[in-house]
């Protein structure tokens, strides 16, 4: 319990530290712009107000406070401010500084930043980074720019950058890190130790360094805490140890992922096809991959086509969303055109309206829960298409069961309502057998989007939601106009 307790406490400083520095920043950037409008009234629109000593020792307060903060903080602030504040906090930041700040930066508001740039000013900021930074910003970045870059890099850099760039972003490669520490098995730790010193900083996160022959293929690894506490005597061969996994560059990220998660790893080898070493992957690279795959899973369930800036203009965002709503209205007018087809009978029992809707909402929800379930187990590898038929046959279980219980429940309270227990009697019947649809079409919508090469996730809701609420409305109006009213001759 304390230590739950202190994980939570340290996860409130954080926030509250992060959070305070974004009042700060805000404050001063909306003092400066009160103070600049005030000044131009005084000056009667005059450019020159902006260099009175008053705005210039808010913009040396809002600098130097941009100076303490992590580029990931600064980050965080520039994504939480309309593109105005945005902008002039952005130059404000040091030169230096920028690269880092637009690789943490979300792809949306580094669009925004970019665009805001010139070449030699881009230029410049990816000329700070590795080359798996620069990987990460080339895409948004112009040509000429990135071929200005290239162009300073040493042999040695522009391989890795080139290497870096070959990859999909779902691959291992796409992660991966070339700032790491090899040495030989045939010397002694006392070497070895005599190699890290010479370092200013070792690496982040080498928890291990990598042992290798003369032709760069990976023999083992080398725990640091190992180098530390072993007589200095003994040969590296003596003491490595087989690493306990490795991966290819062409591997898919999401493995890597799930094997950080397995075996507790802070770094892992990556070689290439004949098991040379070509680099290693950190566990903050595999943090950043779930995290962008865990909000990129979020979008597309929610049928949002890209990224998007919160402050992004109207056209923009319209862009963005139009996709799948457009294909929600048009699965909208079908759900209505089958209500259409038992107006008759909504005009003789109007309570119909009304209970259709508690059809097609539970159904929905049923069906997303389920819908979720089997993309995430798809994105994790855990079932194929072979298990199509098994996974139909348990939720079609989950689902009658469902039915007869809460269907069961609500029949009854609406038999009592409404005094009539043909009525409840329909309305359990048709809400089990919309869950079954529901749970028929959460299995069967991810995993044809799956076979057919596509994300699982994306817009499986709208598909999913558009089939419950028409397949609700004709079942529960179906079996109502049959048993209800041409039964009783209404």
């Amino acid at each position: 319990m304390p230590e739950a307790l202190d994980k939570e406490s340290l996860s409130a400083s954080v926030d509250d530290a992060l959070n305070e520095a974004l009042s700060d920043v805000t404050a001063l950037v909306r003092q400066y712009r009160l103070l600049s409008g005030f000044a131009q009234t005084l000056n009667d629109g005059a450019d020159d107000a902006a260099g009175s000593p008053v705005l210039a020792s808010v913009r040396t307060a809002l600098r130097a406070r941009l100076d303490l903060l992590h580029s990931a903080d600064i980050a965080h602030i520039l994504e939480a401010m309309p593109l105005d504040e945005r902008l002039f906090v952005w130059d404000l930041v040091k030169t230096e500084r920028e690269g880092d700040i637009l690789v943490e930066t979300s792809d949306a508001v580094r669009e925004s930043l970019i665009a805001s740039m010139d070449a030699p000013e881009l230029v410049a900021a990816a000329a700070t980074l590795d080359a798996e930074d620069i990987a990460e910003l080339a895409p948004d970045l112009p040509d000429e720019v990135v071929e200005e870059v290239k162009r300073a890099l040493d042999p040695e850099e522009r391989e890795q950058l080139r290497q870096a760039m070959s990859y999909e972003a779902d691959m291992v490669g796409a992660l991966m890190d070339f700032d790491m520490i090899e040495v030989r098995a045939d010397v002694t730790l006392e070497v070895v130790m005599r190699y890290l010193r010479r370092f200013d900083e070792l690496p982040a996160n080498t928890d291990q360094v990598f042992v290798i022959d003369r032709d760069e293929k990976l023999l083992g690894v080398l725990h640091t805490n190992v180098i530390l506490v072993t007589d200095e005597d003994r040969l590296v061969s003596e003491v490595m140890m087989s690493p306990p996994i490795r991966f290819e560059a062409t591997d898919h990220a999401d493995s890597a992922a799930a094997a950080f998660e397995r075996y507790d790893l802070v770094s892992a080898p990556v070689v290439d096809a004949h098991g040379a070493l070509v680099g290693r992957v950190t566990v903050a690279e595999v943090l950043d991959f779930v995290r962008e795959s865990a909000e990129e899973d979020m979008r597309k369930s929610a049928g949002l086509r890209e990224e998007e800036d919160v402050f992004a203009s109207v056209w923009k965002s319209v862009k963005n969303r139009w996709q799948w709503l457009a294909l929600n209205l048009v699965t909208a007018f079908i759900a209505s055109r089958a209500t259409d087809l038992f107006q008759g009978s909504i005009s003789k029992l109007a309570v119909l309206a009304v209970l259709q809707t508690i059809v097609a909402g539970i159904g929905g929800n049923s069906g997303n829960q389920t819908l979720t379930m089997i993309a995430r187990a798809i994105a994790l590898g855990q079932i194929g298409s072979d298990h199509f038929r098994r996974l139909i046959r348990k939720e079609i279980k989950v689902a009658l069961l469902n039915g007869v219980i809460f269907g069961g429940i609500i029949g009854i309270v609406i038999g009592l309502l409404e005094k009539s227990w043909g009525l409840g009697l329909v309305l359990t019947a048709a809400m089990t057998l919309n869950l079954i649809l529901a749970a028929v079409m959460g299995v069967a919508i991810p995993m044809w989007r799956h076979k057919n090469g596509r994300d699982p996730a994306q817009g499986g809701s709208v598909l999913l939601t558009a089939v419950t609420d028409t397949g609700g409305f004709f079942i529960f109006l179906g079996l109502a106009t049959i048993f209800l009213l041409r039964a009783t001759g209404g």
